[in-house]
This record gives C-alpha cells, structure tokens and sequence, in this order.
C-alpha cells in the first residue's frame, strides 16, 4: 500500500491516480470512501452531524481500511492524519508513506480556484485564505512531517511528482 497524506489542493488525489495507472495499481480516494460507508457526501456528514462525527467515523473507516492491508495508492483527506492517532495507524500500515509538502502561496492559488467545491473555505477571500491555510498547516506540520518521504511538489507536473514517489519506492 502506497499512502499519499498532504493539506488540501496538494495534488493527493491527481499524483495518487497517475502514481497508481503508472504501478497498474488500483487508485482509492479515502474522501470517496468514507462517503461510500457513510452513505452521504463528506459535505452532508458536516453539516448534518458535525466534525466531532466525522472525525469518530473517519477514524473508524481508517482502521477497517488498513486492517485490509490493500493493495492500492491511497490518497488521504488533509485532516486524516492530525487526528485520533490515526497517523501512528497509517506508519504502521505501510512503509511508503508519502508527504506532498506544497508551499502557502501554490495552496493559495489552487484552491482560490477551487472554493465553490469546498464548503469548509468557500467564505474565504484570498487573503483570508491565505492565512486559513498557514494556520492549518502550522497545526498539521507535525502529522505530515511523520511520513516516511516528503516529496517537495514546488512547480513539479504530476507526472514528475509520481516519477520521484516510484523512485523511493
């Protein structure tokens, strides 16, 4: 099992698909995965029942997931880790844990881009975004930073991001 963990807009999920068509590999999405076992959107979850819930059920998902010890690239939601020492499960999981470290400002204007699709941002004006995502990742550091490689993702293509993931492994 590969496991890709990094904040939101950090290419998890685009490098995740490549790495995985790349290894002939399934991809699996743990957003899409919750939002299969929770029978709801991860947005639904939130609003209807909070992020005290969520956490519990994200925990919960985790463990069953890892406990199956698939044989997929895994990309993470950028909370995944921070919480409920689900960071120690996912080590334990697998030797090829991967950070995709991603600066403030190419977080910044990715995800600027990308609010409407995420309800936990979309009130934010850029410089308010700014300063959302230097807080959280500030906070998240530490979790992220637990991963076996970090992969510097600066001005990289998704294909030179995946090439340098296969290299470590």
């Amino acid at each position: 099992m590969i496991i890709l963990l990094g904040y939101m807009g950090s290419g998890k999920s685009a490098v995740g698909k490549h790495l995985a068509a790349s290894l002939a590999l399934p991809f699996l999405d743990f957003d899409d995965y919750i939002e299969e076992k929770e029978g709801m959107s991860i947005t639904e979850i939130f609003k209807s029942k909070g992020e005290i819930y969520f956490r519990k059920a994200e925990h919960i998902h985790l463990k069953e997931l890892l406990a199956h010890k698939p044989e997929v690239v895994l990309s993470l939601g950028g909370g995944t880790p921070c919480y409920s020492g689900n960071i120690e499960l996912i080590l334990a999981a697998s030797k090829h844990v991967f950070y995709l470290n991603t600066s403030i400002p190419v977080l910044t204007g990715r995800l600027i881009k990308e609010k409407s699709h995420r309800p936990v941002i979309a009130h934010l004006n850029e410089a308010d975004l700014t300063e959302f995502i230097g807080k959280h990742l500030f906070e998240r550091n530490a979790f992220y930073r637990k991963a076996h490689h970090s992969i510097l993702v600066k001005d990289k293509s998704i294909a030179e991001i995946a090439s340098e993931i296969k290299q470590l492994l």
